[in-house]
């Protein structure tokens, strides 16, 4: 049975996107492969706000987070926690032999600034990670407060994941002095999954030629020494690159700053909607996520029971909690090709299914 997800990742497939990954093969060191790659390079650095390349690496997102932390970490990483995805990221550094520090904040919670200057002053570390919006707990910390203080210092390469905001948001990744930027495909670009879009500074590049030990297949220098050929390191998923390139149509014909506003329009309704039924957001207040909504369970809802419902009534799902989260938790996407009516179609939805389910204490 096919349904609308309303998760916060994958999303959604649109028919055109789905179209444009049924053209014919070609070879992925052909000329036609490098005319494909080449003309991505100025839209993906025009939302990556960047000058520097933007490679394309055939993985989840969390191929180039883990990859990041091997090119660029020499002394020890600082690991900036408040989700369970960002809790992940010093797990990894420590599994790839790195020195982590892992500075904790409840789930919920944005990353202090002034934590991060205090944990940094100790000068013992060379490289830090962010989540930017934590979509375990709905939680987006402030970009651009954050990397002020990592300017203050210059040793530190800054590794940061934008994969739940890229493209919904303005996240100018020059401006802010962010070293590697890294998205995926599956989030707000509403791609299918497998595909990842990483940026890296020639600081990055720098710190990486000094690394021995940074593996190949998520090697920065290789990523760098074939873009220059304007080709991937090794083979590509092609069909999500034309993929890609469809979607990247899509948004210079939306208008950039009209696909910024439309989600931030879209993120107020659903939590409009939340709030006028007496649920209140997970995250502290003002660190909402603007491509999904974490609202906290505060009436008692069995979600398990309101996504059946969801899903043979209505066509669509929404999330019911992640982790520690599950079941206290439900979380509903924005993000991707969302519209006015689409929006207001899972709120009828949710109105409908909300009248019949039960409460989990029942």
């Amino acid at each position: 049975m096919a349904y609308k997800l309303f998760i916060p990742g994958p999303v959604t497939v649109s028919e055109k996107t789905l179209r444009a990954m049924a053209q014919p093969m070609i070879g992925h060191r052909s000329t036609d492969f490098v005319a494909l790659y080449q003309s991505l390079q100025p839209d993906l650095q025009a939302l990556f706000g960047t000058k520097d390349p933007v490679y394309l690496s055939t993985s989840s997102a969390w191929g180039s987070m883990e990859g990041s932390v091997r090119n660029v970490t020499g002394r020890k990483v600082l690991n900036c926690m408040n989700g369970a995805f960002s809790d992940k990221w010093n797990d990894v550094a420590l599994r790839c032999g790195r020195q982590g520090g892992a500075l904790k904040f409840e789930w919920g919670q944005p990353v202090d600034p002034q934590a991060v200057r205090r944990e940094l002053s100790s000068g013992q570390y060379d490289a830090v990670t962010l989540i930017h919006n934590e979509t375990s707990c709905g939680c987006m910390s402030d970009i651009a407060s954050l990397m002020a203080v990592i300017r203050e210092f210059p040793d530190v390469v800054s590794i940061v994941d934008t994969v739940s905001s890229f493209s919904a948001m303005a996240i100018p990744k020059d401006e802010l002095g962010i070293d590697i930027m890294i998205t995926g495909s599956q989030k707000a670009l509403a791609l299918p999954p497998g595909l990842s879009l990483l940026s890296a500074s020639k600081r990055a590049l720098a710190r990486a030629a000094g690394t021995p030990d940074r593996g190949f297949y998520f090697d920065l220098l290789e990523f760098q020494r074939n873009h220059e050929n304007g080709m991937t390191p090794s083979t590509p998923v092609i069909p999500l690159i034309y993929a890609l390139k469809s979607k990247l149509e899509d948004i210079r014909a939306e208008g950039v700053q009209a696909r910024y506003a439309r989600h931030a329009r879209l993120n107020g309704a659903v939590r409009a909607w939340g709030e006028s039924k007496g649920f209140r957001l997970f995250p502290a207040p003002g660190h909402g996520s603007v491509t999904l909504n974490c609202f906290s369970n505060s009436l008692g809802y069995d979600l398990p029971a309101l996504n059946k419902i969801l899903k043979s009534k209505h066509q669509l799902v929404i999330d019911g909690g992640y982790g520690k989260l599950k079941g206290k938790t439900f979380r509903i996407s924005n993000m991707g090709d969302e519209t006015d009516e689409t929006i207001a179609a899972l709120t009828r939805a949710l109105d409908s299914a909300l009248a019949e389910a039960p409460k989990a204490c029942a």
